[in-house]
């Protein structure tokens, strides 16, 4: 299956995407730690379905280092031992946010709150604008059939 559009080959896109990267950039260069950042990427792309950033991202996490136990359990967290706390209320909220509108309330105030126990208003910042923007990638990719399988690690940077 190919891709409905190109992204790579379109002006406007371009355009944007370089807003999307730059954004990234910001939330890459933050103190909420690299591995977080992979899990909840890894986890909001499997939520939506995008096999392109789901691909993307589990390769990117394996390049720096995470392990196989940890990216092949990234789906079922909460069962999962190998997570720590600040992990977890991460790919807790990651979810939260990312499945929003099956939720009136959006994300809860416990879900909410387990974050800020483990993360400072920065941290949590870089985490919500993380979700947002994986988010945004994952929506663009999944209406455009963008596919999946061979990424190489980097291959954007």
């Amino acid at each position: 299956m190919g891709a409905r559009l190109n992204p790579f080959g379109s002006p406007l896109a371009g355009k944007a995407l370089k807003h999307f990267i730059a954004a990234g950039k910001v939330i890459e260069d933050s103190t909420l730690p690299g591995a977080t950042q992979e899990l909840v990427k890894l986890r909001a792309s499997q939520i939506n379905g995008c096999g392109f950033c789901t691909d993307m991202h589990s390769k990117d996490a394996a390049a720096a280092g995470e392990s196989a136990v940890r990216l092949n359990l990234v789906a079922a967290w909460r069962e999962a031992t190998v997570f720590s706390e600040a992990e977890r209320a991460a790919l807790e909220l990651a979810e939260e946010g990312t499945r929003i509108a099956d939720s009136a309330g959006g994300v809860s105030d416990d879900v909410w709150a387990n974050a800020a126990k483990h993360y400072d208003e920065e941290q949590l910042m870089a985490l919500v604008s993380l979700i947002a923007l994986i988010n945004s990638f994952n929506r663009m990719n999944v209406m455009l059939t963008m596919p999946a399988g061979d990424y190489q690690p980097g291959q954007f940077a």
